[in-house]
């Protein structure tokens, strides 16, 4: 792993006395059809401090005003840093534990990560990886916000492949020595935050030594099953994604102005994460379906057998699974059977489906895709008229680093990570100017 993938930051976190539970707020990029939950936030937090008015809720992203809106979140910034209200930790890192009423909480560690050392194009072999594409044109909007702030809130979590819990889990042995930041039910039954602060020193140097073991070469080669040809990937972006993108586009365009020297060690460089074990107990990986509407099924099946021809393997139709192949369930009104995809070229399930609708939609415009959580849903919808519905295996969680390892990206809608409210909170921040 290059020497400046982790870094420890200088965490802010809002002075003593501050009402925390006003404080912490749900990822920006959530409820973006629900204008009434922000509304409702804004009466809640009143005049209290808050991470609500140091950032912009998506709901609000294409509305009028938004200049006005920015305006508004730089100068709180501004105030907030000017008045106390935010004040600087020394260097360290921040175990955190969630608990939103899962099997367990879910365990992390809030630190910094060298953007110089994420790249979400396809085909890189950055050490920092996006899990799934990244929609360019949605950066823009986003920098807008990010451009003249002077300081950051995370809602990115990267996760660890780490079977054996050897980094993170650990940690937790360690709380009834380390300083308790905070320990708080969060807003609108976002369930239970507790922090602590490790400062630099031999525990902070235990946990990037961890990390940096995860990205040994042979460790990765034989976990994965590869040799040299396939770069090694630490850290996969699980979630704000979009959010990572965004800081990686406002530091390219600092740097430009700036010396090797000062590009070294300037703040903007070093993005602030919850990182996140693949294998926490609390992660709960569930499949997304499909279902295509104003469809032929007929056509849709046989477009199907060709395009998997076309690509090195075959496809057929039956009514159970076939040897060893990649299976997927489908259903209209009147047909029940599997398509059945053996040789494929992609790695996971997934992606060979995707593949394909992807192919088949843009050479159809007139048929509608959608994307569906729950058998019970995606029944309803596949058996009406005209619909098309496939359902997909839940990925193994090992699956996730192998799709973006073998093969760049995961499909979008691949997969998903807990419900809106299980999201994260704003708490932490860190100067990026």
């Amino acid at each position: 792993m290059p020497k400046h993938t982790t870094r420890i930051p200088r965490i802010l976190m809002p002075k003593a006395g501050t009402d925390l539970a006003k404080w912490a707020v749900i990822a920006c990029d959530q409820y973006t059809s629900q204008p009434e939950y922000w509304e409702k936030l804004d009466r809640e937090v009143g005049g209290a401090p808050s991470t609500l008015r140091i950032t912009l809720p998506e709901v609000y992203l294409e509305e009028p005003d938004v200049e006005s809106r920015i305006r508004t979140i730089h100068d709180a910034m501004g105030k907030y840093l000017a008045d106390g209200i935010l004040e600087e930790l020394p260097a360290g890192i921040v175990l955190t534990a969630r608990d939103s009423g899962g099997a367990c909480p879910r365990k992390g560690l809030v630190m910094a990560f060298d953007l110089e050392d994420y790249d979400y194009h396809l085909g890189s072999a950055s050490a920092i990886r996006p899990t799934e594409k990244t929609v360019e044109e949605r950066i823009p909007p986003r920098l807008a916000v990010r451009e003249g702030a002077a300081v950051e809130l995370p809602h990115i979590m990267l996760l660890i492949d780490d079977p054996d819990c050897a980094v993170i889990e650990p940690l937790f042995d360690e709380t009834d020595r380390l300083q308790k930041l905070y320990d708080i039910d969060l807003m609108e039954n976002g369930g239970h935050l507790t922090g602590w602060f490790i400062p630099q020193g031999a525990l902070t140097d235990q946990i990037e030594v961890g990390l940096a073991n995860l990205a040994d070469r042979a460790v990765f080669n034989a976990k994965y099953g590869v040799d040299g040809s396939k770069p090694v990937l630490p850290f996969a972006v699980g979630d704000g994604n979009h959010s990572m993108a965004t800081a990686k586009a406002s530091w390219e365009k600092i740097k430009a102005g700036l010396s090797p020297e000062e590009q070294e060690n300037h703040p903007a460089r070093y993005v602030l994460a919850e990182v996140v074990n693949l294998h926490d107990k609390s992660l709960e990986i569930e499949g997304i379906y499909r279902v295509l509407f104003g469809a032929d099924a007929d056509d849709v099946l046989s477009a199907a057998q060709a395009f998997f021809a076309a690509n090195g393997g075959t496809a057929a139709i039956a009514d159970a699974p076939i040897g060893d192949g990649q299976s997927f369930p489908f259903e209209t009104a009147d047909k029940k059977a599997y398509l059945t995809v053996r040789n494929s070229k992609w790695a996971l399930p997934v992606a060979t489906l995707q593949a394909f609708l992807d192919d088949y939609l843009a050479k159809h415009p007139a048929v509608k895709i959608d994307y569906i959580h729950g058998l019970d849903v995606l029944h309803s919808l596949s058996v009406q008229p005209g619909n098309l519905g496939f359902a997909l295996p839940d990925p193994a969680k090992e699956d996730l680093f192998r799709g973006v390892i073998f093969d760049g990206v995961l499909p979008r809608k691949t997969f998903s990570m807990g419900e809106a409210r299980e999201k994260r909170y704003y708490m932490e921040a860190k100067r990026i100017l």
